[in-house]
């Protein structure tokens, strides 16, 4: 992820970190077995990425449009505990999610990748874009991932608020024993 001083100084103060799902957690397709049933990939480096951050007390949340089964298991299994599904004006998510958690919009960082995430993007401090999101999102983002949604883009983003929190270092000597 190519960093800017201003990206780094507003990651010293996250305390929450919001994602998105299709697109962001998975490579934005939609699978379907023959009896209708979706399917989703995750990457399970990401989700190691949201475990560190939960591990340095700082919270992660999501808000998605769509409501699907698999989402919710995966975030779930992730031990996400605020995660708002089938939210087309997420600006109400965000609203609620900010005030239940009394964390400010300040400290808050959003990863999106489509015109539906803008109204977040837009309100808090750190909005980020992973590669593969509409050009418009682009413009609107202070970091743009260098890996796709779905490959690796929300492990880039934990490890780029860890490291600028000096946090990054101490919690892989946990893992180093």
């Amino acid at each position: 992820m190519k960093s800017n001083k201003k990206a780094e100084s507003i990651a010293k103060g996250i305390k929450l970190l919001i994602l998105d799902v299709d697109g962001v957690l998975t490579d934005g397709g939609i699978y379907f077995n023959d009896d209708g049933v979706e399917h989703k990939k995750f990457d399970s480096q990401d989700g190691l990425g949201i475990k560190l951050l939960q591990l340095s007390g700082i919270e992660v949340a999501v808000i998605t449009a769509r409501s699907t089964k698999s989402a919710a298991h995966r975030l779930d299994g992730l031990g996400v505990k605020h995660h708002y599904h089938g939210v087309l004006d997420k600006s109400i998510a965000l609203k609620d999610l900010t005030e239940k958690l009394s964390i400010g919009l300040s400290e808050s960082a959003y990863v999106g990748d489509d015109i539906i995430d803008l109204p977040v993007m837009t309100k808090i401090a750190l909005p980020i874009a992973v590669s593969n999101a509409q050009d418009i999102v682009k413009d609107y983002a202070l970091l743009v991932t260098e890996k796709r949604g779905g490959d690796g883009a929300v492990r880039e983003v934990c490890n780029f608020i860890l490291k600028s929190q000096n946090k990054y270092d101490d919690l892989i000597q946990t893992f180093i024993k």
